[in-house]
């Protein structure tokens, strides 16, 4: 008896020594991915001189808010945080409209066809998004829309992992449940509308985080397609003053103020949608 309390202790004790090993290694892992944004975050706070301190000074002594004004008056950030914010919420709403629509079409409904639109689905995901850079400003182009915010916003309307994520959700859904409401006389529009989107929300949260965030950073299409600065987005916009040595030479603390603009709606993005979208992660080995 003395033995086995021995040696349930001894694995009591190997266990929570693995736990605690686990939490190092996270932990430290945490400090490594958040550190960089830490010190951006803290920088655009500081002054020149902490800026430029050897050793680095990581919290500011004096609290400035005078390089998110150096900012404003080198470059037109509020244009560009507009835009930004216009195609990313544009960008955003169409995917999760239009993505939520096939995804149930190619779940719950037998058309012809299904087969092939749902392959030519999983054949876009292979498809690396850099190649289809030259055929979307081919087409912009041919319909007159560069340098408008049309171009920027419809060839991301829909996208293949939205669909396929929709899908996948949406399978879950009893078919018993839908057959039901058919049966009360329900049409397809107030089924998808009112039973099945309201059942899939943390999928809906998932797709609004990632394509809110893609859209948001995007940097490569709206330079491409973009030649008028008041048509810049913020990404687009910081990388042009940055590149600027007029303007951004020695201005780290305003290029740091800028990062952080760019990052902190993304970071609020996720923090409004944070319990839905674990939620989603959670549930996704059950479906």
């Amino acid at each position: 008896m003395s033995a086995t309390t021995t040696d349930v202790r001894g694995r009591r004790g190997r266990s929570r020594l693995s736990r605690t090993a686990v939490y190092v290694l996270l932990s430290v892992g945490l400090l490594v991915m958040v550190a960089p944004f830490l010190w951006m975050a803290l920088s655009s706070f500081k002054t020149p001189r902490e800026l430029g301190a050897s050793p680095p000074v990581w919290i500011p002594t004096e609290w400035t808010l005078a390089n998110f004004s150096k900012l404003a008056d080198l470059m037109d950030v509020g244009q560009a945080f507009f835009n930004s914010a216009l195609v990313a919420v544009f960008v955003t709403a169409c995917n999760l409209l239009f993505c939520s629509m096939l995804g149930y079409a190619l779940a719950k409904l037998n058309f012809m066809g299904k087969r092939p639109v749902f392959a030519m689905v999983l054949g876009a995901l292979m498809v690396p998004d850099n190649l289809m850079l030259l055929p979307k400003f081919v087409m912009m182009s041919g319909m007159d829309l560069v340098d408008s915010y049309a171009a920027l916003i419809l060839p991301f309307a829909a996208g293949a992992f939205g669909v396929f994520l929709m899908r996948q959700f949406i399978q879950a859904v009893p078919d018993e449940l839908l057959e039901a409401a058919r049966m009360d006389g329900a049409r397809e529009w107030y089924i998808f509308w009112r039973i099945v989107l309201p059942l899939v929300k943390p999928a809906l949260a998932t797709l609004t985080i990632f394509t809110f965030l893609g859209s948001w950073n995007n940097f490569l299409w709206p330079l491409v397609v973009t030649n008028d600065p008041s048509k810049y987005t913020l990404p687009v916009a910081l990388a042009t003053f940055a590149t600027d040595p007029t303007q951004a030479d020695g201005s780290n603390g305003v290029l740091m103020a800028g990062a952080f603009l760019v990052v902190l709606p993304v970071l609020l993005v996720f923090v409004l949608l944070q319990r839905f979208f674990t939620q989603g992660i959670a549930t996704a080995g059950l479906k």
